[in-house]
C-alpha cells in the first residue's frame, strides 16, 4: 500500500514540479560554466556542491508548498480524526519529495559528466563522497520545508523560505569569511568551523580534494538534520516537537568540534594522485599533472618550442618542461608552508587556460610568451612580486626572442618606454656578456633571489 501511495505522490504531487525546477536550474547553471570543471571530476563534484546554494532554497520552498497541502484542501481535521498515526501518512509524501529532489540532483551531475569523460583519465574516488553529501542536504531541506509548510500553511511561506534559505546557505558563510582578512590585508584568519555545517563548498584548486573525515562529518550532521525535519513533520504534540529537535542538536554537537577551521581551505587536502606527472617523451620531456592530462597534447608543441628558444641563447637552459604541482596560493590555508620544488633543469609553467571542452585554450598566442617568462621565476613559495620583478621578467623574455617587449594593453607609454630602454641596453652589450649576465639571472631566480633579475632594468626611472 505504501509503495502504491508513493508512486501516486511521485506522479501527482508537487514533488515532480520541485524536481523539474531543481533539474532545470541546476543544469542551466552548471552547463553554462563547463570551463570550470571540464576534464576534471573533482572540480565537477565541487561545482555540484556549490550549486546547493541555489538548490537547497528551491528544495525548502518545494517542501513548504507540499507541506501546506492538507490545510489548503481543508482536510486537516478529517485526517486528525482517523486512528492511523500521522507518521504513516506523511512517510509516502516525504519519500516522494526525497526521491524527486535527489534524482534531479544526480541527473544534473550525470549530464555535466559528459564534459568530463572525453578528456579525463583520472577519477578520484573521493568524487563520489563529495557529491553524495548533497543527497542528505537536499532531503533535509525538503523535509524541513514540509514541516514549515505544515506549521505555517500560507502561500507566502514557500517564497519566504526560499529567500531565508539562500541567505543561510549563500550569504551567511560569506559574511563569516569576510572578517578573515586582517587589518593590514596580509594575513588571513581562518573561518570558524561552523562554516562547514553549510554543505555548499567553493574555491578548491584542481589538485585538492575534500578530506574524507570532513565529508563524513558533514553527512552525519545533514542526516541528523533530515531526521529532525521528518520528526517535525510527523509530530502532533508539543513533547514530540521538542523531541524532534534532539537529532539535529546531537548531530551538531558531534560534528562541530571535529570539523576543521578555515572553511573550504581548511577542509581541503592535496590529492597525491592528481599531482602525479604524465609525460610526453617523444622529444624534450614535457609533463603535466594527471589532473590536467587532457591538455598534454596541446601544450607539447609550445613547450618544446620554448625549450628550443632557451637552448639557443641561455647557458644551462632547462631541458624539460613541467607543469607546477603546487596548489595555488588562494586555496592554501597555510601560505607559509614550503612547497616542493623541481630541479633547476626544469622549466616550471602554470596550467594553461582550460576551455569548455577540457582542452587547453591557447587562443591569442599567450602561452609561448608565458613559458618564456616562466624560465625567469621558480617555485619559491609565497613571494611578493614587485612591479620591477614583473617588468624585468618581460625584458628577459624579450631577450630570448630577440625582439623588444610587445606592447601591453592598458600600460602607459612611459612603462613601455622603460621596458624598451632596458631591452636595448641589454642587447647592446657584447653577446658573451649578455649570455653571462642572463645565466647569472637564471641562477639567481633558481635560488629564489631576484636581485640579478631586477638589475637588468635601468637604475634611473622616468
Amino acid at each position: 500500500m505504501t509503495g502504491r501511495i508513493l508512486r501516486i505522490e511521485l506522479r501527482r504531487s508537487a514533488a515532480l514540479g520541485t524536481a523539474l525546477l531543481i533539474l532545470v536550474t541546476g543544469a542551466a547553471l552548471l552547463l553554462s560554466s563547463t570551463q570550470f570543471f571540464a576534464g576534471r571530476w573533482m572540480q565537477l563534484a565541487v561545482m555540484a556542491r556549490s550549486l546547493l546554494m541555489v538548490l537547497l532554497p528551491l528544495a525548502l520552498a518545494g517542501g513548504a508548498w507540499m507541506g501546506r497541502r492538507d490545510a489548503r484542501h481543508r482536510v486537516d481535521e478529517l485526517f486528525a480524526s482517523t486512528v492511523r498515526p500521522r507518521w504513516q501518512r506523511v512517510i509516502p509524501t516525504a519519500g516522494a519529495l526525497a526521491v524527486s529532489v535527489v534524482t534531479a540532483y544526480l541527473l544534473v551531475f550525470l549530464m555535466a559528466a559528459g564534459w568530463v569523460v572525453p578528456t579525463s583519465n583520472y577519477f578520484p574516488s573521493a568524487t563520489i563522497l563529495v557529491v553524495a553529501v548533497g543527497v542528505p542536504a537536499l532531503i533535509a531541506a525538503g523535509w524541513l520545508g514540509m514541516a514549515a509548510g505544515r506549521a505555517v500553511p500560507r502561500v507566502i511561506t514557500a517564497p519566504v523560505l526560499a529567500v531565508v534559505g539562500f541567505i543561510l546557505v549563500g550569504l551567511v558563510p560569506e559574511l563569516a569569511s569576510s572578517p578573515a582578512m586582517s587589518t593590514d590585508l596580509t594575513q588571513l584568519r581562518p573561518e570558524p568551523a561552523a562554516v562547514l555545517l553549510v554543505p555548499a563548498i567553493t574555491g578548491l584548486d584542481d589538485f585538492q580534494t575534500i578530506a574524507t573525515r570532513v565529508s563524513l562529518l558533514q553527512t552525519l550532521w545533514l542526516v541528523s538534520l533530515a531526521v529532525t525535519g521528518l520528526l517535525l513533520l510527523s509530530a502532533v504534540r508539543r513533547r514530540a516537537i521538542a523531541f524532534a529537535v534532539l537529532p539535529a542538536v546531537l548531530g551538531v554537537a558531534v560534528a562541530l568540534p571535529l570539523l576543521p577551521v578555515g572553511g573550504a581551505r581548511g577542509a581541503a587536502v592535496v590529492d597525491p594522485v592528481a599531482i602525479e606527472l604524465v609525460c610526453d617523451n617523444d622529444g624534450p620531456q614535457v609533463c603535466v599533472t594527471r589532473a590536467h592530462a587532457g591538455v598534454l597534447p596541446d601544450v607539447v608543441g609550445p613547450a618544446r618550442q620554448a625549450l628550443g628558444i632557451m637552448a639557443a641563447k641561455l647557458p644551462n637552459a632547462p631541458v624539460r618542461a613541467v607543469e607546477t604541482q603546487q596548489v595555488t596560493y588562494w586555496a592554501r590555508l597555510d601560505r607559509d608552508t614550503a612547497p616542493p620544488r623541481h630541479s633547476a633543469d626544469a622549466l616550471v609553467f602554470d596550467t594553461p587556460t582550460i576551455d569548455r571542452l577540457g582542452r587547453a585554450d591557447l587562443s591569442g598566442d599567450y602561452f609561448l610568451p608565458t613559458l618564456l617568462e616562466a624560465v625567469w621565476q621558480q617555485e619559491c613559495g609565497e613571494q611578493s612580486v614587485q612591479g620591477d620583478v614583473y617588468r624585468a621578467r618581460m625584458v628577459a623574455a624579450a631577450w630570448l626572442t630577440g625582439r623588444p617587449p610587445a606592447p601591453q594593453h592598458g600600460w602607459a607609454p612611459e612603462e613601455m618606454a622603460l621596458l624598451t630602454s632596458a631591452y636595448q641596453a641589454l642587447v647592446s652589450l657584447p653577446e658573451a656578456e649578455q649570455r653571462r649576465r642572463m645565466a647569472a639571472v637564471r641562477e639567481g631566480v633558481v635560488a629564489c633571489q631576484d636581485d640579478e633579475l631586477v638589475a637588468i632594468l635601468p637604475k634611473s626611472r622616468p
